[in-house]
């Protein structure tokens, strides 16, 4: 008999969408495990397991040591661990202030599609674990909705990261590599293309390609940021099927490349 993946699910109660995962995970040939986050419980087990899920909705102190905890442990086992996380943009920007990005395998948003989730997991398992399968894209934009719409468009196909500010997109690319910026113009603080001014003045991801995504389509805004080398202008205004298009054209035409 096949052995069972054994996974360990953390949530702060077992909601019905907790359950629910709970469900698919074993429909899915998993020993899933509910634990409330309690590092006391983690530290004693004698088999830890190797897949962890944290479910962040109502996270409080308990979920922030329980992150703590894994960050330690993620550090000392290595990439042989893998960890989910689900939440809203909110949620996931507690969680990166705790745990590195690159310690992350997938992030999910809320409302999450559970069986998306278990295909994920299931083909980071096939891969061997490896953090990597997938192209990275990092999403900037203030636009909670719009995060949460470009993370459904884009999982499927790319690691999604995402940023609602200009500078947690910086503080994020300090710690980890991606393939690819969508970069909203207009935001407050720093905007758009000051962000892609910063970006291309530090050496360890200048050359990291970036696109616009905005809403801003007039001539002047588009020639303004020419000289900083964006890969494309899209507007928001154009069909998902058109953007998804583009970004795959993009990644096809990179192929081959180091």
């Amino acid at each position: 008999m096949e052995e069972k993946k054994k996974l360990m699910l953390l949530a702060m109660q077992q909601s019905f969408m907790v359950n629910a995962i709970m469900k698919n995970l074993k429909d899915a040939g998993y020993e899933a495990e509910y634990m409330e986050p309690n590092v006391t419980k983690l530290s004693r087990m004698e088999e830890k397991p190797n897949i962890y899920l944290l479910y962040l909705e109502g996270a409080d102190e308990d979920m922030g040591e329980t992150l703590v905890f894994l960050k330690d442990y993620i550090d000392e086992k290595g990439s042989g661990v893998l960890l989910y996380i689900v939440g809203n943009p909110e949620e996931l920007d507690i969680a990166h202030r705790i745990m590195p990005v690159e310690f992350i395998s997938q992030e999910f948003d809320r409302p999450l599609n559970v069986k998306t989730l278990v295909k994920n997991i299931e083909h980071d398992i096939e891969k061997g674990g490896l953090l990597e399968v997938k192209n990275s894209i990092l999403v900037v934009d203030d636009d909670a909705t719009m995060l949460r719409t470009l993370k459904i468009w884009l999982s499927d196909k790319y690691q999604v990261y995402m940023a609602n500010s200009g500078t947690n997109a910086i503080a994020l690319l300090g710690k980890k590599k991606v393939d690819l910026i969508l970069l909203d113009y207009e935001m407050p603080v720093l905007d758009g293309p000051k962000v892609l001014e910063m970006i291309r003045s530090e050496a360890a991801f200048k050359d990291t390609p970036v696109m616009f995504l905005t809403g801003k389509d007039d001539r002047e805004s588009v020639l303004s940021v020419i000289d900083l080398k964006p890969e494309k202008y899209l507007l928001k205004s154009e069909s998902p099927d058109k953007i998804l298009k583009t970004i795959e054209d993009f990644f096809e035409s990179r192929k081959g490349r180091h």
